[in-house]
């Protein structure tokens, strides 16, 4: 059909057509089109005459992440998924926090701390690391805390926990893209050199977005 399969993933292919767009997701046995609604119609058309397919419109969930669209709007956010694991890890009556990240972090020195179990503190950052999906806001500290998998400590447990109660808080955030004709890319970006007391390690941090949505 012309399509083209994208450099950077392959379950991502599009078309350009006399400069319309259309783009196509797949994923196992499901597929999301988005673009020119006449290319997407076509599409849907091409592919049923080879395969049996089920049309089920606009998306609205899909793997824990939430689909919210209407006019000029889209938003993105994985709040069912949140109060999950929050239920799975027992904290779903936690109190909530402002931060996702102890202001202390940095002072922490774990190496003489108790150790954990690395099969729990495992399950609890591989839930994370999929919510980051649409909360980049927890981004770091969810990295920072996957270094730790060998041999946690309660002190990293400890943090684990506080971005729990913060999600507990903001379950219902996440993305928001709104239409507009002004598409402008912003970054913002920072440098902690040598910020940390345990390897002397420095931190460069940054976030990009288009227009009104965070994209990584």
């Amino acid at each position: 059909m012309g399509f083209i399969k994208s450099d950077v993933d392959p379950n991502l292919y599009y078309l350009l057509v006399e400069d319309e767009l259309l783009t196509l997701v797949l994923y196992v046995d499901d597929l999301f089109l988005t673009g020119s609604s006449r290319l997407v119609e076509d599409c849907k058309k091409n592919l049923e005459t080879e395969f049996d397919m089920k049309d089920l419109e606009l998306m609205h969930y899909f793997m824990g992440l939430e689909v919210w669209q209407q006019d000029g709007e889209i938003f993105l956010g994985q709040g069912r998924y949140a109060s999950e694991i929050l239920k799975r890890f027992r904290m779903q009556d936690c109190r909530p926090m402002a931060m996702p990240m102890i202001t202390k972090w940095k002072k922490i020195d774990a190496s003489e701390d108790k150790e954990v179990d690395p099969t729990l503190y495992k399950q609890l950052i591989g839930s994370l690391m999929y919510l980051v999906n649409t909360r980049p806001n927890i981004c770091y500290v969810v990295n920072t805390l996957s270094q730790f998998m060998v041999e946690p400590k309660r002190a990293h447990w400890a943090v684990a926990k506080h971005i729990l109660r913060y999600v507990r808080g903001t379950v219902n955030f996440g993305l928001r893209y709104t239409k507009g004709d002004d598409i402008k890319l912003s970054g913002f970006t920072n440098a902690n050199w040598a910020g940390s007391s345990v390897d002397r390690k420095s931190t460069t941090g940054y976030c990009f977005g288009i227009r009104s949505g965070m994209t990584s």
